[in-house]
C-alpha cells in the first residue's frame, strides 16, 4: 500500500509513503500527516531511504516529524539536510509522522518505507550499528567521542579505529602520515599529532603526498595545521582537502599541531609529510622577503595590507611612508538587522570558520534563529549566533570568534528550552578559544 498523496492512515502491515511531487520539488506551505497504526502487540518501524529537506539542523523551516505516543507521554524526532537519518525503531503500535514546509527554497522531499514487528525483533540496516536493544546509528555516528546510546556500547572497542594515528612528536625532525599511507586510509579518522621542537626554533612542516576526497568546503576528509600547541588556540595556519599539495607551513613558535579528520564516505590514499625544527639564529628570509622578531618570513604583499601577520604587528607599522599603498580597513559595518547593538558594530567578510561568502548570506541564514525570539534565553543565543555568523573585526585587521564562555553561556540557558521544540544543541562550544582577553576571542 502506498500514499502517494499528502499524509492519510495506513494501517497495513508494511508500506511506503513521500513528499508529495517526490522526486520533484515539494510545495510551499504544506502540510502532510501520516497516521500509522499495528495491531497491538506490534509496534512500527520506520525507515527513511532518502531526504532533501531544507536545513541545516535544527530543521526550523521544513522538516519531516516522527512522534510516537507511549502510555502517557509523547516522544517527537525531527529530521532535515541532506542526509538520511538511521532505521526508527518505534515502541509504540501508533506513530504520527508530520511533514512540514515553509513558503520559500524546496528540496526534492523524502521517500521512507514503514512496517510492522514485534518488540523482540527491532532490526537496522546493514551498514547501521545498533545499541539500546533498538536503536540504530550510523556509522559517523560510532567511536565520534560522543556517546550516544545510554548503554554506551557506541563508545566501546574504539581502539581499532584510531590505531597508529597522532600522537606526541618531539624529536627535531619526524614524519606523519595518514593510517595505511599510500593505502587508502581508514573511514572516520580523527588524528592529532602535537609537534614540539627546543624554545628558540620553529617548525616546518613539508607535505610530499597528499590526495584526500575532492570537496568544495573541506568539511568531510581534511588535515588541520595549528600554530600552536592545540587545536583550541592559536591560529589556523590553514586546512587543506583534495589532491593539490599544501605549501609548506612554518611555526611562529616551538610547538605545532596537526590535525587529520576523515568521515564515513571517499576514502583517499591520504597524506604524508615530514617536519623539521630550525633555528631562529639559522634562519634567513629572502631577499625579497620581510622577517618578523620571531624569525618567520612573510611575502611582501602581506606587509600593510591591515592583518598582523608577525605577532608583534611589525609588518603594519611605519606603513604611511611606504611604498606599499596605504592601509585601508578590512572591516565593514554590521547592517544584518538582528546583529545590530552587539558590543562591535564592525565585521569582515568572507568568514573563514562558517564559509560565508558576506553579510547577505549570513542574514539568510541567520533567518533560520529569528524563529526562536519568543523564547527567554534568546538574547544570550542571539550574541553567540551573532558573534559566529558575523564574527567582530578589530581595525587594527584580524577577526575574532567568540570566547568559548559565550557559548557555554548560552548552551546552559537555551539547551532545555531547545529540547522542547525538539532541536539538539548545533554549537560546540569546545572549538572555540577557552579566554576572556578581548585580544583573542570577542564577548558581543
Amino acid at each position: 500500500c502506498s500514499s502517494s498523496g499528502c499524509g492519510g492512515f495506513l494501517t497495513e502491515s508494511e508500506g511506503f509513503f513521500s513528499s508529495p511531487n517526490h522526486p520533484g520539488s515539494y510545495p510551499p506551505n504544506t502540510l502532510c500527516v501520516w497516521v500509522i497504526q499495528a495491531t497491538p502487540p506490534h509496534l512500527i518501524q520506520i525507515h527513511v531511504s532518502s531526504l532533501n529537506v531544507e536545513g541545516p539542523s535544527p530543521c526550523l523551516f521544513d522538516w519531516l516529524e516522527v512522534q510516537e505516543h507511549v502510555q502517557h507521554s509523547s516522544l517527537a524526532t525531527r529530521f532535515c539536510g541532506v542526509v538520511a537519518p538511521p532505521t526508527v525503531n518505534t515502541n509504540s503500535s501508533t506513530v504520527w509522522v508530520t511533514f512540514r514546509s515553509d513558503g520559500s527554497i524546496a528540496g526534492s522531499g523524502f521517500t521512507a518505507q514503514y512496517r510492522t514487528l514485534l518488540p523482540g525483533h527491532k532490526s537496522c540496516s546493514r551498514d547501521e550499528f545498533m545499541c539500546d536493544s533498538g536503536r540504530c546509528l550510523l556509522p559517523v555516528s560510532v567511536c565520534d567521542g560522543h556517546p550516544h546510546c545510554q548503554d554506551q556500547q557506541d563508545e566501546a572497542n574504539c581502539s581499532q579505529k584510531h590505531n597508529e594515528c597522532g600522537g606526541q612528536k618531539t624529536r627535531p625532525y619526524g614524519f606523519l602520515a595518514s593510517p595505511n599511507h599510500p593505502g587508502p586510509y581508514p573511514h572516520q579518522q580523527f588524528c592529532v599529532w602535537h609537534i614540539s621542537v627546543e624554545e628558540g626554533h620553529v617548525i616546518t612542516l613539508s607535505f610530499k603526498n597528499f590526495s584526500l576526497e575532492i570537496q568544495d568546503v573541506c568539511e568531510f576528509d581534511y588535515v588541520e595545521v595549528h600554530d600552536s600547541s592545540d587545536t583550541g588556540a592559536g591560529r589556523v595556519l590553514g586546512r587543506f582537502c583534495g589532491t593539490t599539495l599544501p605549501p609548506d607551513l612554518i611555526s611562529s613558535s616551538h610547538h605545532m599541531t596537526v590535525l587529520f579528520v576523515a568521515d564515513e564516505g571517499v576514502a583517499d590514499s591520504g597524506f604524508n609529510a615530514t617536519y623539521q625544527s630550525v633555528s631562529l639564529l639559522d634562519r634567513t628570509c629572502g631577499p625579497s622577503q620581510f622577517a618578523c622578531s620571531t624569525g618567520e618570513c612573510l611575502q611582501p604583499q602581506w606587509l600593510c595590507d591591515g592583518w598582523n601577520d608577525c605577532s608583534d604587528g611589525a609588518d603594519e607599522q611605519d606603513c604611511g611612508n611606504s611604498t606599499y599603498p596605504p592601509f585601508t580597513s578590512a572591516c565593514e559595518s554590521i547592517e544584518v538587522e538582528m546583529c545590530l547593538g552587539l558590543s562591535y558594530n564592525l565585521t569582515s567578510f568572507p568568514n573563514i570558520w562558517l564559509s560565508i561568502a558576506d553579510q547577505r548570506e549570513a542574514a539568510t541564514v541567520l533567518r533560520q534563529y529569528r524563529v526562536l525570539m519568543e523564547l527567554a534565553c534568546f538574547e544570550p543565543l542571539r550574541r553567540l549566533v551573532c558573534g559566529m555568523f558575523l564574527p567582530q573585526c578589530s581595525p587594527q585587521g584580524g577577526v575574532l570568534q567568540p570566547c568559548r564562555s559565550v557559548c557555554s553561556s548560552a548552551e546552559q540557558q537555551c539547551s532545555q528550552a531547545l529540547d522542547l521544540f525538539s532541536f539538539s544543541w548545533p554549537f560546540n562550544c569546545h572549538l572555540l578559544p577557552d579566554s576572556h582577553d578581548p585580544v583573542e576571542c570577542s564577548l558581543p
